[in-house]
């Protein structure tokens, strides 16, 4: 019944926000609450996952959505996401935005959180898309798909780390299949990004005329200026997921590290990281002045773009936790786990798993735990099995998202698509990317085992 009630609820919110255009944040936290009743939550562990729900998720995103919207909006307005893109066109060439988005996007997720990294590359993506005159739809879902397969299938990602540690897989042997198999499972999103999801037009900046636009570009900075403030805060993160996954600087032992250690570490937590990138963002303009910090200035309109993120975000936040917490995951866990079908199980567990409670790397962890004791029993044994094991459910973790997933919001609030677009480009994109990824894997499975 728990998977009956959720797809009720996901049909809720479709016709809520898409057909009587009721606020998503009103949505999500009304079919929240309205989930936990009639699947039996206690009505306490309702208010306590609708607390937590919201305060963790904005806890984790929320100062990274307000510097990114702050570093966009220094971008945008100085010119210099502009000169990126002249740049960039050079380069691509109009046809081949959205590939080099998705390429850019696969390389900035392998050590930068999917969310973090939209964030960071949405004035990038919106002004090539509105400097080469195409719909922002096809580069934004190629963006957010790039994000997506690296996320989820290649190390050292936190998600495929957490797996291939429960399973005791070994890393290298997950990278070496999970790096073909995302990129190839990408190329083929490609294939459904530019038939489908690019014939929808959504301008990329509504806001700006045309005039407006080579008034920026008179006074715009270099493009080498303009990446500072976008690849600062990526190479910080870099540093820092390095040192924890590769080098063992953890939690753990934290307070004999060297100082210089604890300062790249400090400096390198997604926070820390874009808040410099918004002091460097300052040095954009030809010339500062106290109105971009105004309310009606660029730093206002900024702030007032990202509430409405900031709580759409929230609301999906809560609508995740409410689920997590009402067990349908475990539910889901325990009923295909009985299920023997070679590697697909792992996939269709955590593709459920996903789906269920919107978080990937849960899904990750989650299936990983399930399966742990397993292993022998289903026939995977060898490393190679051990291996494709966290890629089938690394390609399951990515299907698919939808609203309760945090990154669903980010992605459909920063490129100007309703509730039903984001289902139909996004949420549909996730299916494909994930289950290419599934079917390739299966293949490669079928020859080398």
């Amino acid at each position: 019944m728990v998977v009956i009630y959720l797809v009720i609820s996901v049909l809720l919110i479709i016709f809520l926000t898409s057909k009587l255009k009721v606020h998503p944040f009103v949505v999500l936290l009304l079919v929240a609450i309205l989930y936990g009743i009639v699947s039996g939550m206690p009505l306490n562990q309702i208010i306590t996952s609708v607390n937590t729900g919201f305060g963790n998720t904005l806890g984790g995103i929320g100062m990274i959505i307000i510097l990114g919207v702050i570093i966009g909006a220094f971008l945008e307005n100085s010119g210099g996401a502009y000169a990126l893109a002249e740049k960039v066109l050079k380069f691509t060439g109009k046809k081949k935005i959205p590939f080099a988005m998705g390429i850019i996007g696969w390389f900035v997720s392998i050590p930068v959180f999917a969310d973090s990294g939209f964030m960071l590359l949405a004035p990038l993506n919106k002004s090539l898309s509105k400097k080469a005159g195409i719909s922002l739809s096809g580069t934004a879902i190629a963006l957010a798909l790039g994000l997506t397969a690296s996320h989820t299938l290649v190390p050292p990602t936190p998600g495929p780390i957490a797996a291939a540690h429960y399973l005791n897989a070994d890393l290298g042997l997950v990278m070496l299949f999970g790096i073909p198999i995302s990129l190839a499972a990408l190329a083929i999103s490609f294939v459904f990004i530019q038939k489908y999801v690019a014939k929808t037009y959504i301008d990329p900046n509504p806001e700006i005329s045309e005039e407006e636009l080579n008034e920026r570009l008179k006074s715009k900075p270099s493009a080498l200026k303009s990446v500072i403030p976008i690849f600062v805060p990526i190479i910080l993160i870099v540093i820092k997921s390095l040192l924890t996954s590769v080098f063992g600087y953890k939690t753990e032992g934290y307070d004999t590290f060297p100082i210089f250690i604890k300062i790249l570490l400090f400096l390198g937590e997604p926070f820390m990281a874009l808040l410099i990138g918004g002091f460097l963002s300052l040095t954009l303009p030809k010339k500062l002045n106290t109105n971009m910090f105004s309310t009606d200035g660029w730093i206002g309109k900024a702030l007032v773009a990202a509430s409405s993120i900031l709580l759409i975000t929230g609301a999906g936040g809560i609508f995740g936790q409410v689920l997590r917490d009402s067990g349908i995951a475990v539910t889901l866990g325990e009923t295909l786990s009985n299920v023997n079908i070679s590697i697909w199980l792992p996939f269709l567990l955590a593709a459920a798993i996903k789906t269920a409670q919107g978080s990937s790397t849960v899904a990750l962890v989650t299936t990983a735990s399930i399966l742990a004791p397993m292993m022998a029993t289903l026939g995977f044994e060898t490393e190679l099995q051990k291996a494709m094991v966290v890629i089938a459910i690394g390609a399951g973790s990515a299907v698919v998202s939808h609203a309760n997933d945090s990154f669903f919001w980010v992605v459909t609030q920063l490129s100007g698509m309703d509730v039903k677009m984001g289902y139909r480009f996004h949420t549909l994109g996730t299916a494909v990317l994930g289950t290419s990824s599934a079917i390739l894997l299966f293949l490669t499975y079928l020859i080398l085992t």
